[in-house]
């Protein structure tokens, strides 16, 4: 059995954005879709009052702050996939912490595309962009505006996982899929994929740009991204890439880690 699509709310419009297409992705694959508010809870808050809800400790005024995304999101969802069975969880932790360990149990995971911001309002890295070296499962960050018409395009790795999913979105979506490369390597064989699905028309093209920058530079007319992930230290510079990719991208991304042992 499939385990649910999971997607962060938080009730921004680029966490709604996220809502429908996790439905969307929901009803494609045939499984339920969970809804998940991550309440980071600060260290110098009171104790919880005995029997009070840990997100209800001042009241009824933030059980509504919480529950109202949460009841928006729900309705956004059920409008576009009626049929789907819709979960909803308030969980304490960082929102990417949190992801994180649901991605473990999950099909997908999707979230918007809004930068964190830090102490004194500065930007770091945002919730998408910590998930590509923590999730467990594919990541899709709904950003930027999809080109209809345009191509799935991957970024050449050594992942099997990331270029099955490319070509099952370009089958999918009835379009092309083109696979950048840089210059010095050579094109990896994809011809087992190609047999399995025989109507997607793959195109190399090299790139001499560093593979983050030549992603984002494609993403402007294409449907969707596809980078693969790994979660060694010895793979900082793909990992810097799909942060490259997933902040800056003009299109949705989808950052696929390696299938677990």
């Amino acid at each position: 059995m499939r385990g649910p699509v999971i997607v962060g709310v938080d009730g921004s419009p680029s966490s709604l954005a996220a809502v429908e297409a996790a439905a969307r992705e929901a009803e494609r694959l045939g499984t339920g879709l969970r809804l998940t508010h991550a309440l980071t809870w600060p260290s110098t808050s009171a104790p919880i009052p005995p029997g009070v809800p840990p997100w209800d400790q001042d009241g009824a005024a933030t059980r509504a702050r919480l529950t109202g995304p949460l009841t928006d999101a729900g309705r956004r969802a059920r409008g576009i996939a009626p049929r789907v069975a819709v979960m909803q969880d308030v969980l304490i932790g960082d929102p990417a912490t949190v992801l994180a360990s649901q991605s473990r149990t999950a099909s997908l995971t999707v979230v918007g595309s809004r930068p964190a911001a830090g102490a004194g309002g500065r930007l770091r890295t945002s919730v998408a962009g910590r998930l590509t070296a923590r999730g467990r499962c594919p990541l899709l960050v709904i950003r930027g505006r999809s080109d209809p018409d345009g191509p799935v395009v991957l970024g050449d790795d050594t992942s099997r996982e990331a270029a099955e999913f490319a070509f099952s979105e370009a089958a999918r979506r009835g379009t092309d899929l083109v696979v950048l490369r840089p210059r010095t390597r050579t094109a990896r064989p994809l011809s087992a994929l190609g047999r399995k699905y025989p109507a997607v028309v793959v195109h190399h093209r090299r790139t001499s740009s560093r593979m983050g920058r030549a992603l984002v530079e494609a993403s402007g007319a294409a449907q969707l991204v596809v980078i693969g992930a790994r979660h060694k230290i010895t793979d900082t510079l793909r990992v810097s890439a799909a942060r490259t990719l997933v902040d800056h991208a003009h299109c949705p991304v989808a950052v696929v880690p390696p299938r677990k042992a």
